[in-house]
């Protein structure tokens, strides 16, 4: 299928016009519809080039070149819409994503704002970069709807269970003690160096 991706920034670009993606995606579109694999693999970018290689290029064409070309044609519209953004990659992994909305830089996603990952790839490089900052917040941001709302459903309920602790019956054995919450769940507590942590949730 077709990805179009609108520039490869430099913070040195400053305020020069960048070029029109979508003449780029016209010629593409005319290559694809004349079957010029070679010219296809040379309009790709150089991950794109190195992940399908001449001969994967050319395989795509004669699987879907149909297809190819109508969203080319599409992207390639005079009505259609340029969306200029830019990966700004930090030492530690970590990237910024910037836009350029009216002129200026914005950045649409960064290390503490919801992420924006547009491919696989993207979400699981957030979620590496939230792990390693054992980030709480940037780690729910990353989460699908449904499996933020179950996740919020369970903390929830663990608070309604824990709003009386001096009322719970605790089974202790040792070093290990056992609750189990009005709503069923079960915590499992250790005693280290004569300080109780939580163990394990149910």
């Amino acid at each position: 299928m077709v990805a179009l991706a609108a520039t490869g920034l430099t913070a040195g670009c400053g305020s020069r016009a960048l070029p029109d993606p979508r003449a780029t995606v016209a010629e593409y579109r005319d290559a694809a519809a004349r079957g010029d694999a070679a010219s296809v693999h040379r309009l790709l970018s150089d991950a794109a080039r190195v992940a399908y290689g001449p001969s994967g290029t050319k395989r795509l064409l004669d699987d879907a070149r149909g297809e190819i070309v109508a969203q080319a044609s599409s992207a390639a519209a005079p009505s259609s819409t340029v969306r200029a953004v830019a990966e700004v990659p930090y030492a530690g992994g970590e990237r910024a994503i910037v836009d350029i909305e009216g002129g200026r830089y914005r950045v649409s996603a960064a290390s503490g704002l919801p992420s924006a990952a547009r491919t696989p790839a993207q979400a699981l490089a957030d979620l590496r970069a939230a792990l390693s900052r054992r980030s709480y917040a940037a780690l729910v941001h990353l989460l699908s709807t449904e499996t933020r709302q179950a996740l919020e459903r369970d903390l929830r309920a663990l608070v309604e269970g824990l709003a009386n602790t001096d009322a719970l019956e605790v089974k202790v054995s040792g070093a290990t003690a056992e609750v189990t919450i009005p709503g069923g769940r079960r915590v499992v507590l250790k005693r280290e160096e004569g300080v109780w942590r939580i163990h394990d949730l149910d």
